[in-house]
């Protein structure tokens, strides 16, 4: 094999036409003979829509409908990834900020959207739930009509409850650590705004989106629809960005109705502000109560999470399931009690994002840890490499051993930034670890064909949202075939010409599909040795295949030369088929165990001014333990791009609710993300490279960790600073500043 190609930072496929403006994203896209859409929404969170008067905008020349839930089936169609409990368009009444009550559809853009301004809605507006408290709270209003739910829960806001753990009751525990941590809704922010079109297409409709999981929308609107499988069609380019946000449907639902009702293409562009509306992060309210030994080991782990989702429940659930499942992270925990809610709000859905609710739980555990250190006075990075789990050990009962060697990516991280040496005044050093189960079940289809003169085209039912998927796959195809990353073609993003694939998330790529892609090289393979033993009258076992070339007793040949013998006169292709499934375990917690983890450690050093509380990182150093790194330059700029992504949830990302549930910060003007002038002084992304994933060549999946551990890094660095310890996020100036006054002897005033 050309061991060049595994294990290089080779240029990013499809770069170029990204930089250069070449790349047609969703947003790009017109279709002849197109309509638009706009989208009616209200002011407040929850209302009783009593009319909507539309007669003002259908009245408009080149206003073609203004659609409401009367226009739709009844009862009203509804989707979703763990309930289907979302409708197409809201029916009576409003859950969240700019739900929309009805659809505009125009001639021109401008158009409908003057249109919408004229819908009026009569509403009446009603009390709104958007904190933890009010959804726990007994007197509140029910977010969802119980008369769609059953179970006990069915009269409350609480949509999903669950009690897990291991371990004997705890047991005598020397030090016993009682507290309650914040994580904020942030919202993704990507940089292409969601964008979607239909078209009616003979007997079926296609769709163009910016979906994650392609194959998981056809589904959802071969349902909805009432039509088969194979007479629905989804267009899913490249996203410019998603971040989770774009994984499961939206709107998409509703323009395919609408395009099969008004025979026409339609186009749908959200504002960045209904962007805002649309997706966000889950947040999470935490209390651990923790108990330790004198030596800092733990003793046990007692924990309750509150996870506030929206108005639908999306793909909360399992986000909030999932993360918590690693409430005690990568330690060895010999007592656990976890007790876990998600609670329906009326508050836009939220979705996943980056890490899938991890960042949320490291957040409380790691700081935990810190605050457990401080009061034995052991070392921060002490306590934590007295309790991590070793390579193979259970760290959770019942659950997938460690699968890598942690405490090298932790000691190396501590390293980075001189952990044991003495720092100025005002400044102080933080460490701390994130993990994330990741892809349990699932299947990965992929074909490679060879072509006769060696070049290849790989068809993937993965999605490429700035991963650099199609750069892997390539390079595994290269590896495999022998064939120069410039000579292979990645074919993605179309339900009707690449193989299923169930979702691009989880850091699954590389593993699953990464898998699927070598397997289908390795049929060609042997179809290679085949064709190669029958054109020159030989056994099997006399051919052999590797790096590109067919050994024969006598002489090699290139796959080129080969086929041009074995095809003269006639022509073909080789077409190789490969998979990687991960099965359904009914009874583990998960659906399956995870085929990995991933591990990340986080290092940095700050500066705080004690006048302001103003934050300046110093240096900021991500470790990920990936296995084996296809390509080191993508896996180390996507660890990058998280840890910057980590930085705003933990320095300024929030929304903001006012007392009538609308979002107080849409859009780029009041909702801060970290621009170049918030970035750390130096930031390094470093690689724990052991073989030992289960993905090809020894990968793991990457990309996600170096999000993981941002936050309890930089708390834990401002607490070394100053003295001050703050448990709810983001570390705004302000809110250093105010801890930091409750530090001060009042006699110093």
């Amino acid at each position: 094999m050309n061991s060049e190609i595994v294990g290089a930072s080779v240029r990013r496929v499809g770069g170029q036409e990204r930089v250069t403006g070449r790349y047609r994203f969703v947003g790009d896209l017109r279709l002849e003979g197109m309509l638009h859409v706009k989208l009616v929404g209200l002011d407040c969170a929850h209302a009783r829509v009593d009319a909507v008067q539309a007669d003002a905008a259908r009245s408009l020349p080149g206003v073609h409908a203004v659609v409401t839930e009367n226009d739709l089936p009844r009862p009203m169609p509804r989707f979703g990834p763990v309930h289907h409990d979302r409708p197409i368009l809201t029916t009576g009444y409003t859950t969240y900020h700019g739900e929309p009550v009805a659809a505009v559809v125009a001639e021109t853009e401008e158009l409908a959207a003057h249109a919408a301004q004229l819908v009026r809605v009569d509403y009446t507006e009603l009390p709104s739930v958007t904190t933890v408290a009010a959804a726990l709270d007994p007197t509140s209003p029910l977010v969802q009509d119980p008369d769609r739910r059953s179970g006990a829960l069915a009269f409350t806001n609480v949509l999903s409850e669950s009690r897990f753990g291991w371990g004997d009751e705890p047991g005598a525990a020397e030090l016993v650590v009682d507290e309650a941590y914040v994580f904020p809704m942030v919202t993704h922010f990507a940089i292409e705004p969601h964008t979607f079109l239909a078209a009616p297409d003979h007997d079926g409709v296609q769709v163009w989106s910016a979906v994650q999981h392609p194959f998981a929308l056809q589904q959802v609107l071969a349902e909805l629809l009432g039509l088969p499988l194979a007479k629905v069609r989804v267009h899913a380019p490249d996203p410019g960005g998603a971040f989770g946000g774009k994984q499961h449907a939206k709107f998409e639902p509703l323009l395919a109705l609408i395009a099969q009702r008004l025979s026409r293409p339609v186009r749908l562009e959200l504002s960045l502000e209904e962007t805002f509306q649309a997706v966000r992060r889950t947040m999470f309210e935490i209390r651990l109560r923790s108990g330790f030994f004198r030596d800092g080991r733990f003793a046990f782990q007692d924990a309750e999470c509150n996870a506030l989702l929206g108005a639908y429940a999306d793909i909360g659930p399992r986000v909030v399931s999932k993360s918590t499942y690693l409430m005690c992270g990568p330690y060895r925990v010999p007592s656990a009690r976890i007790h876990v809610r998600a609670l329906l709000s009326h508050t836009p859905p939220a979705t996943a994002f980056r890490g899938f609710g991890t960042p949320q739980v490291v957040w409380a555990l790691e700081s935990q840890l810190d605050e457990a250190a401080r009061r034995l006075g052991i070392d921060r990075l002490e306590i934590r490499l007295r309790n991590l789990a070793g390579p193979g050990e259970e760290f959770m009962r019942g659950g997938k051993p460690a699968d890598g060697d942690w405490g090298i990516s932790l000691r190396r991280a501590a390293e980075e930034v001189r952990w044991s040496e003495p720092l100025p005044s005002g400044r102080g050093r933080g460490v701390a670890v994130g993990i994330k189960a990741s892809a349990t079940t699932g299947a990965s289809y992929a074909i490679v064909r060879l072509h006769v003169d060696g070049s290849a085209t790989v068809l993937s039912g993965t999605s490429d949202m700035g991963q650099g998927a199609r750069t892997v796959l390539a390079q595994i195809a290269g590896q495999e075939l022998g064939v120069d990353v410039l000579r292979v073609r990645v074919v993605m993003g179309d339900t009707a010409l690449v193989p299923f694939d169930l979702q691009t998330s989880a850091s699954r790529s590389t593993v699953f599909m990464g898998s699927a892609v070598r397997a289908a090289c390795q049929d060609i393979h042997r179809q290679l040795v085949e064709m190669a033993a029958a054109t020159f009258q030989l056994s099997a076992d006399q051919v052999s295949v590797t790096g590109g070339l067919v050994q024969l007793p006598s002489r090699k040949l290139s796959f080129a030369e080969l086929l041009a013998e074995a095809f003269a006169g006639v022509g073909g292709e080789v077409i190789g088929i490969g998979s990687r499934r991960g099965e359904h375990v009914g009874t583990h917690p998960l659906g399956g165990p995870p085929a990995f983890y991933e591990f990340s450690a986080t290092a940095c050093e700050v500066a705080v001014d004690d006048e302001t509380g103003e934050l300046t990182i110093l240096k900021h150093i991500s470790v990920a333990d990936v296995g084996r790194a296809i390509n080191p330059a993508q896996v180390e700029s996507q660890d990058e791009g998280a840890a910057i992504m980590g930085l705003g949830h933990t320095l300024m990302e929030h929304l903001l609710f006012d007392k009538r549930g609308a979002v107080r910060n849409l859009g780029a003007l009041d909702y801060r993300i970290p621009t170049t002038k918030d970035l750390p002084l130096a930031l390094q992304s470093l690689l724990t490279e052991n073989g030992d994933g289960p993905g090809p060549y020894g990968a793991k999946g990457a990309g996600e960790g170096g999000l993981f551990a941002v936050a309890p890094a930089v708390a834990s660095a401002v607490a070394e600073a100053t003295g001050a310890v703050v448990r709810d996020l983001p570390l705004t100036p302000e809110r250093i500043w105010r801890a930091l006054q409750d530090t001060k002897d009042p006699s110093d005033a």
